[in-house]
Protein backbone atom coordinates (compact mmCIF):
# COMPACT_ATOMS: atom_id res chain seq x y z
CA UNK A 1 0.00 0.00 0.00
CA UNK A 2 1.22 3.50 -0.81
CA UNK A 3 1.77 5.27 2.50
CA UNK A 4 2.36 8.66 0.93
CA UNK A 5 -1.34 9.33 0.35
CA UNK A 6 -3.87 10.10 3.09
CA UNK A 7 -7.40 8.83 2.75
CA UNK A 8 -9.29 12.11 2.47
CA UNK A 9 -9.05 14.88 -0.13
CA UNK A 10 -8.92 18.52 0.88
CA UNK A 11 -9.64 21.87 -0.59
CA UNK A 12 -12.31 20.99 -3.21
CA UNK A 13 -14.93 23.66 -3.64
CA UNK A 14 -18.45 22.40 -3.08
CA UNK A 15 -19.97 21.24 -6.36
CA UNK A 16 -16.74 21.21 -8.41
CA UNK A 17 -15.73 17.76 -9.64
CA UNK A 18 -12.12 17.13 -10.70
CA UNK A 19 -10.34 13.94 -11.67
CA UNK A 20 -6.86 13.00 -12.87
CA UNK A 21 -5.76 10.42 -15.44
CA UNK A 22 -2.42 8.99 -16.50
CA UNK A 23 -1.09 6.06 -18.54
CA UNK A 24 1.88 4.06 -17.37
CA UNK A 25 4.00 0.96 -17.85
CA UNK A 26 6.23 -0.28 -15.02
CA UNK A 27 7.31 3.17 -13.85
CA UNK A 28 6.51 2.26 -10.27
CA UNK A 29 8.37 4.98 -8.37
CA UNK A 30 6.94 7.79 -10.49
CA UNK A 31 3.44 6.32 -10.30
CA UNK A 32 3.68 6.21 -6.50
CA UNK A 33 4.52 9.92 -6.48
CA UNK A 34 1.66 10.69 -8.91
CA UNK A 35 -0.85 8.70 -6.87
CA UNK A 36 0.18 10.28 -3.57
CA UNK A 37 0.19 13.81 -4.95
CA UNK A 38 -3.18 13.76 -6.68
CA UNK A 39 -4.78 11.70 -3.90
CA UNK A 40 -3.95 14.49 -1.47
CA UNK A 41 -5.60 17.07 -3.70
CA UNK A 42 -8.45 15.25 -5.44
CA UNK A 43 -9.11 12.04 -3.51
CA UNK A 44 -7.91 8.61 -4.61
CA UNK A 45 -11.33 7.59 -5.88
CA UNK A 46 -11.08 10.31 -8.55
CA UNK A 47 -7.81 9.00 -10.01
CA UNK A 48 -7.76 6.92 -13.22
CA UNK A 49 -4.69 4.90 -14.16
CA UNK A 50 -4.44 3.33 -17.60
CA UNK A 51 -2.18 0.28 -17.22
CA UNK A 52 -0.42 -0.47 -20.50
CA UNK A 53 -0.55 -4.24 -20.07
CA UNK A 54 -1.73 -6.23 -17.08
CA UNK A 55 0.29 -5.45 -13.95
CA UNK A 56 -1.02 -6.49 -10.50
CA UNK A 57 1.52 -4.21 -8.81
CA UNK A 58 -0.49 -1.14 -9.82
CA UNK A 59 -3.32 -2.32 -7.56
CA UNK A 60 -0.83 -2.63 -4.69
CA UNK A 61 0.71 0.80 -5.25
CA UNK A 62 -2.59 2.59 -5.93
CA UNK A 63 -5.17 0.61 -3.94
CA UNK A 64 -8.03 3.11 -4.10
CA UNK A 65 -7.57 4.38 -7.66
CA UNK A 66 -9.46 3.20 -10.74
CA UNK A 67 -7.11 1.03 -12.82
CA UNK A 68 -8.00 0.40 -16.47
CA UNK A 69 -5.93 -2.24 -18.25
CA UNK A 70 -5.36 -2.03 -22.01
CA UNK A 71 -3.44 -4.47 -24.26
CA UNK A 72 0.28 -4.14 -24.88
CA UNK A 73 0.73 -6.68 -27.66
CA UNK A 74 1.39 -4.18 -30.48
CA UNK A 75 3.42 -0.97 -30.07
CA UNK A 76 2.97 0.26 -33.66
CA UNK A 77 2.07 3.94 -33.64
CA UNK A 78 2.75 4.10 -29.90
CA UNK A 79 2.37 7.86 -29.43
CA UNK A 80 -0.59 8.24 -31.82
CA UNK A 81 -2.55 5.34 -30.33
CA UNK A 82 -1.77 6.45 -26.79
CA UNK A 83 -2.98 9.97 -27.54
CA UNK A 84 -6.20 8.77 -29.15
CA UNK A 85 -6.92 6.42 -26.26
CA UNK A 86 -6.36 9.04 -23.58
CA UNK A 87 -8.34 11.70 -25.43
CA UNK A 88 -11.24 9.27 -25.73
CA UNK A 89 -11.16 8.36 -22.03
CA UNK A 90 -10.77 12.02 -21.18
CA UNK A 91 -13.91 12.85 -23.19
CA UNK A 92 -15.85 10.23 -21.24
CA UNK A 93 -14.63 11.51 -17.90
CA UNK A 94 -15.51 15.01 -19.01
CA UNK A 95 -19.16 13.99 -18.97
CA UNK A 96 -18.82 13.25 -15.24
CA UNK A 97 -16.29 15.84 -14.08
CA UNK A 98 -15.93 19.60 -14.50
CA UNK A 99 -12.20 19.35 -15.17
CA UNK A 100 -9.88 16.48 -16.15
CA UNK A 101 -6.23 16.71 -15.11
CA UNK A 102 -4.00 14.70 -17.43
CA UNK A 103 -0.27 14.31 -16.96
CA UNK A 104 2.33 11.61 -17.43
CA UNK A 105 3.01 9.52 -14.34
CA UNK A 106 6.24 11.43 -13.70
CA UNK A 107 4.60 14.87 -13.75
CA UNK A 108 3.15 16.72 -10.76
CA UNK A 109 1.16 19.95 -10.97
CA UNK A 110 2.08 22.34 -8.16
CA UNK A 111 0.71 25.81 -7.47
CA UNK A 112 1.86 28.72 -5.34
CA UNK A 113 -0.21 28.60 -2.12
CA UNK A 114 -0.21 32.39 -1.93
CA UNK A 115 -2.15 32.46 -5.22
CA UNK A 116 -4.40 29.38 -5.03
CA UNK A 117 -5.71 27.39 -2.09
CA UNK A 118 -6.56 24.30 -4.14
CA UNK A 119 -7.09 22.94 -7.63
CA UNK A 120 -10.72 23.98 -7.49
CA UNK A 121 -9.66 27.51 -6.50
CA UNK A 122 -7.32 27.60 -9.49
CA UNK A 123 -9.98 26.35 -11.90
CA UNK A 124 -12.55 28.77 -10.49
CA UNK A 125 -10.17 31.62 -11.34
CA UNK A 126 -10.21 30.61 -15.02
CA UNK A 127 -13.93 30.22 -15.66
CA UNK A 128 -13.74 30.89 -19.41
CA UNK A 129 -10.82 28.58 -20.16
CA UNK A 130 -11.20 25.16 -21.75
CA UNK A 131 -7.59 24.16 -21.02
CA UNK A 132 -4.74 25.29 -18.78
CA UNK A 133 -0.98 25.29 -19.39
CA UNK A 134 1.72 25.28 -16.68
CA UNK A 135 5.31 26.50 -16.51
CA UNK A 136 7.34 23.31 -16.83
CA UNK A 137 10.55 22.31 -15.13
CA UNK A 138 12.86 19.33 -14.78
CA UNK A 139 13.60 18.45 -11.16
CA UNK A 140 17.09 16.99 -10.81
CA UNK A 141 19.01 14.80 -8.41
CA UNK A 142 22.35 16.37 -7.53
CA UNK A 143 25.50 14.90 -6.07
CA UNK A 144 25.05 14.52 -2.33
CA UNK A 145 21.26 14.29 -2.46
CA UNK A 146 19.87 11.44 -0.31
CA UNK A 147 18.69 8.23 -1.92
CA UNK A 148 14.90 8.13 -2.05
CA UNK A 149 12.89 5.29 -0.57
CA UNK A 150 9.58 4.21 -2.06
CA UNK A 151 7.70 6.19 0.62
CA UNK A 152 9.63 9.47 0.37
CA UNK A 153 7.90 12.52 -1.06
CA UNK A 154 10.32 13.67 -3.76
CA UNK A 155 9.53 17.34 -3.18
CA UNK A 156 10.90 17.07 0.36
CA UNK A 157 14.32 15.95 -0.90
CA UNK A 158 14.89 17.54 -4.32
CA UNK A 159 15.05 21.31 -4.91
CA UNK A 160 17.30 21.84 -7.95
CA UNK A 161 15.31 22.59 -11.09
CA UNK A 162 15.61 23.77 -14.69
CA UNK A 163 12.70 25.50 -16.42
CA UNK A 164 11.66 23.91 -19.70
CA UNK A 165 9.53 25.10 -22.59
CA UNK A 166 9.15 21.48 -23.70
CA UNK A 167 7.43 20.60 -20.42
CA UNK A 168 5.32 23.77 -20.26
CA UNK A 169 2.42 21.58 -21.27
CA UNK A 170 -1.33 21.71 -21.36
CA UNK A 171 -2.40 19.63 -18.38
CA UNK A 172 -6.10 20.22 -17.63
CA UNK A 173 -9.07 20.27 -19.99
CA UNK A 174 -12.83 20.41 -20.15
CA UNK A 175 -15.53 20.62 -22.78
CA UNK A 176 -14.06 17.98 -25.09
CA UNK A 177 -10.70 19.73 -25.61
CA UNK A 178 -8.03 17.29 -26.80
CA UNK A 179 -4.37 17.22 -25.84
CA UNK A 180 -1.90 16.77 -28.71
CA UNK A 181 1.89 17.21 -28.78
CA UNK A 182 2.01 18.88 -25.34
CA UNK A 183 -0.64 21.37 -26.44
CA UNK A 184 -4.33 21.57 -27.31
CA UNK A 185 -5.95 20.85 -30.65
CA UNK A 186 -8.38 23.38 -32.09
CA UNK A 187 -10.56 23.77 -35.14
CA UNK A 188 -8.52 25.32 -38.01
CA UNK A 189 -10.63 28.47 -38.03
CA UNK A 190 -10.12 28.98 -34.28
CA UNK A 191 -6.37 28.41 -34.03
CA UNK A 192 -5.41 32.10 -34.17
CA UNK A 193 -8.04 33.11 -31.60
CA UNK A 194 -7.64 30.28 -29.07
CA UNK A 195 -6.41 31.58 -25.74
CA UNK A 196 -3.06 30.39 -24.39
CA UNK A 197 -4.20 30.18 -20.76
CA UNK A 198 -0.98 30.14 -18.76
CA UNK A 199 -1.78 31.17 -15.17
CA UNK A 200 0.97 32.62 -13.06
CA UNK A 201 2.09 30.46 -10.15
CA UNK A 202 1.25 27.05 -11.67
CA UNK A 203 4.06 24.59 -12.38
CA UNK A 204 4.49 21.19 -14.00
CA UNK A 205 7.30 19.39 -12.16
CA UNK A 206 8.86 16.64 -14.31
CA UNK A 207 10.41 13.92 -12.13
CA UNK A 208 12.29 11.86 -14.71
CA UNK A 209 15.71 13.04 -13.53
CA UNK A 210 14.87 13.42 -9.84
CA UNK A 211 15.64 9.82 -8.85
CA UNK A 212 18.67 8.33 -10.59
CA UNK A 213 18.03 4.79 -9.29
CA UNK A 214 14.45 4.79 -10.60
CA UNK A 215 15.67 6.30 -13.88
CA UNK A 216 18.07 3.40 -14.45
CA UNK A 217 15.21 0.94 -14.04
CA UNK A 218 12.80 2.90 -16.25
CA UNK A 219 15.40 3.35 -18.97
CA UNK A 220 15.61 -0.40 -19.46
CA UNK A 221 12.10 -0.63 -20.88
CA UNK A 222 12.36 2.77 -22.62
CA UNK A 223 15.39 1.49 -24.53
CA UNK A 224 13.57 -1.68 -25.55
CA UNK A 225 10.57 0.26 -26.83
CA UNK A 226 12.65 2.89 -28.58
CA UNK A 227 14.58 0.25 -30.48
CA UNK A 228 11.68 -2.12 -31.21
CA UNK A 229 11.64 -1.23 -34.89
CA UNK A 230 7.91 -0.48 -35.17
CA UNK A 231 6.59 2.71 -36.76
CA UNK A 232 5.54 5.64 -34.61
CA UNK A 233 7.60 4.82 -31.53
CA UNK A 234 9.12 7.45 -29.20
CA UNK A 235 12.31 9.00 -30.56
CA UNK A 236 15.96 9.23 -29.60
CA UNK A 237 15.29 10.10 -25.96
CA UNK A 238 13.96 6.53 -25.53
CA UNK A 239 16.13 4.71 -28.06
CA UNK A 240 19.23 6.16 -26.34
CA UNK A 241 17.75 6.56 -22.88
CA UNK A 242 20.97 6.15 -20.86
CA UNK A 243 22.86 8.58 -23.10
CA UNK A 244 20.00 11.04 -22.82
CA UNK A 245 20.19 10.92 -19.01
CA UNK A 246 23.97 11.42 -19.03
CA UNK A 247 23.64 14.42 -21.35
CA UNK A 248 20.96 15.95 -19.15
CA UNK A 249 22.94 15.68 -15.91
CA UNK A 250 26.14 17.00 -17.52
CA UNK A 251 24.33 19.98 -19.02
CA UNK A 252 22.40 20.66 -15.80
CA UNK A 253 25.56 20.83 -13.69
CA UNK A 254 27.02 23.37 -16.13
CA UNK A 255 24.13 25.83 -15.93
CA UNK A 256 24.50 29.05 -13.99
CA UNK A 257 22.18 29.35 -11.02
CA UNK A 258 19.65 32.15 -10.58
CA UNK A 259 17.52 32.87 -7.54
CA UNK A 260 13.96 31.59 -7.87
CA UNK A 261 12.18 34.97 -8.28
CA UNK A 262 14.40 36.05 -11.18
CA UNK A 263 14.56 32.63 -12.86
CA UNK A 264 10.81 32.10 -12.58
CA UNK A 265 10.00 35.57 -13.90
CA UNK A 266 12.29 35.21 -16.92
CA UNK A 267 10.98 31.75 -17.80
CA UNK A 268 7.32 32.69 -17.38
CA UNK A 269 7.56 35.84 -19.50
CA UNK A 270 9.45 34.06 -22.29
CA UNK A 271 6.96 31.18 -22.54
CA UNK A 272 3.88 33.36 -22.24
CA UNK A 273 4.72 35.88 -24.95
CA UNK A 274 5.36 33.54 -27.84
CA UNK A 275 3.35 30.27 -28.01
CA UNK A 276 3.38 28.15 -31.15
CA UNK A 277 0.26 27.99 -33.32
CA UNK A 278 0.93 24.95 -35.48
CA UNK A 279 -1.21 25.26 -38.63
CA UNK A 280 -0.32 21.76 -39.84
CA UNK A 281 -1.68 20.02 -36.74
CA UNK A 282 -4.00 22.82 -35.56
CA UNK A 283 -2.29 22.71 -32.19
CA UNK A 284 -1.56 25.50 -29.74
CA UNK A 285 1.44 24.75 -27.52
CA UNK A 286 4.32 26.37 -25.66
CA UNK A 287 7.52 26.99 -27.54
CA UNK A 288 10.29 24.51 -26.62
CA UNK A 289 12.62 27.11 -25.17
CA UNK A 290 15.84 25.96 -23.51
CA UNK A 291 16.87 28.22 -20.65
CA UNK A 292 20.58 28.77 -19.83
CA UNK A 293 20.07 28.75 -16.07
CA UNK A 294 18.83 26.58 -13.21
CA UNK A 295 17.31 27.51 -9.89
CA UNK A 296 16.36 26.27 -6.42
CA UNK A 297 12.72 25.67 -5.53
CA UNK A 298 11.24 27.70 -2.67
CA UNK A 299 10.38 25.73 0.45
CA UNK A 300 6.62 25.83 -0.15
CA UNK A 301 7.01 23.14 -2.82
CA UNK A 302 7.56 20.64 0.00
CA UNK A 303 3.89 20.95 0.91
CA UNK A 304 2.34 21.36 -2.50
Amino acid sequence: MNSLAPFDPYGLKEGMKICAITMVYRDYWALSQWYAHYSRHLGSEHLYIVAHGNDPKFFELCPRANVITVPRDDLTGFDRVRGQLLNGLQDGLGALYDWVVRTDADELICFDPERYASFSDLFASRKRASALFALGMNLAEMEGDPTLTAQDNVLHYRRDAHFSGHYSKAWAVRGGTHLVRHGIQTAPERLDDTSFTFPKGVYLVHLKYANSAALIDANQHRTLIGNAGSKGLPGKAWAQADQDASRFYAAFRGLKELDWPLAERRAYRRIKRDPVRDEKLNVLRARSVKFPFRTTLPRWFENC
